[in-house]
């Protein structure tokens, strides 16, 4: 048998462990020989390839990004992507795809397969944790520490000016990077994009904070949103699958603190940073595992699945399932946390 790899979406911390993973039991146990396609979905509709062997994913474990590269090329949106994407595979003889993504690279996966029989096996990545039917995602727990230790370092900082200090985080539509870091790191407001906030609620937990002498870390991510407002975009450009650029709310949000309190408010912007570098420990160990089992249900012919996390088990779900809707933080869970605002 011979499968195809690709990495599509935004690079992640473990994309390379999966690659790995996938390629030394395929080679190993059950005499795989592998094509990698460049970029995601861009390489498998142009037939731009890259081999795959035991050589190739040597010492790439704890490497960030992807040897593989990525993009966020929707082959829907290309003329007769699909057909091309037919003919690349029958070009290099591919009998199966291992696709590696979130929301969107699995999303074309489950329409391959679904409405085009395209044997395709999925595994979760993204920073955010937004993927539902698997408890995590790797690249997750290494977004959170890097998110934390920022925070950390800016305690000191806003401590010794006595000023507010904004840390805009990642999340579109979840906040789980923003709640996860910022009860980790002992921020005193999170925001997140499911609960919509009160800017004077906001302001009031920051000179709460003052009047113990203590300066305020307020954690926000990319897409919260206050009651009475609107998504702060980057710019109104969208991508291939229609999402537009975020960034900004943090310093909307420093700006509007600043005015209402009179004290100084300035915003780090973690951006990139989340996603890239060394993967955690955490990280390595479960994309290790994704990557061993995806290869598993290749060879078991077992398409249309997904490999996830359920407590410490790796299982199959359908990819249609993981992604029909977004995991978001449950209200109960962000209350629970709400004890250290202010």
């Amino acid at each position: 048998m011979k499968v195809g790899v690709l990495t599509g979406g935004g690079d992640c911390p473990g994309l390379n462990a999966v690659i790995r993973g996938v390629v030394r039991k395929g080679v190993q146990e059950y005499d795989c020989g592998f094509v990698g396609f460049k970029d995601g979905w861009r390489g498998a509709v142009e037939g731009d390839t890259l081999p795959l062997d035991i050589s190739a994913v040597r010492g790439i474990l704890p490497r960030g990004g992807t040897i593989l590269g990525s993009s966020r090329t929707n082959p829907f949106k290309l003329e007769n992507g699909v057909r091309r994407i037919k003919e690349n595979l029958a070009k290099y003889e591919v009998d199966a795809l291992v696709a590696i993504g979130g929301e969107d690279t699995l999303g074309v996966a489950a329409e391959l397969y679904g409405e085009y029989g395209i044997p395709c096996v999925g595994v979760p990545k993204t920073i955010d944790n937004d993927l539902s039917a698997t408890d995590y995602t790797f690249g997750f727990d290494t977004a959170v520490g890097i998110a934390t230790e920022a925070i950390d370092r800016l305690h000191t900082t806003a401590e010794s000016h006595m000023r507010v200090l904004v840390v805009e985080v990642m999340g579109r539509h979840a906040g789980w990077i923003a709640l996860h870091s910022g009860l980790a790191g002992g921020a005193n407001v999170i925001l997140i994009p499911e609960q919509r906030f009160d800017l004077d609620q906001v302001c009031a937990w920051v000179t709460s904070r003052f009047k113990a002498s203590y300066a305020p870390i307020v954690v926000v991510a990319e897409g919260a949103m206050p009651k009475d407002g609107e998504m702060v975009l980057k710019d109104a450009t969208t991508d291939s699958f229609g999402h537009v650029r975020l960034s900004g709310v943090g310093e909307w949000l420093a700006k509007e603190i600043e005015a209402r309190t009179g004290k100084e408010a300035r915003t780090t912007v973690l951006g990139h940073i989340q996603r890239g570098g060394t993967p955690s420990a955490f990280d390595r160990w479960l994309a290790t595992r994704f990557g061993l089992h995806a290869i598993e249900a290749v060879h078991d012919g077992d398409f249309g699945k997904m490999v996830a996390l359920k407590g410490t088990d790796i299982v199959r779900v359908p990819i249609a399932d993981a992604t029909s809707k977004l995991k978001t933080v449950d209200p109960a869970l962000y209350r629970e946390v709400g004890v250290f605002f202010g």
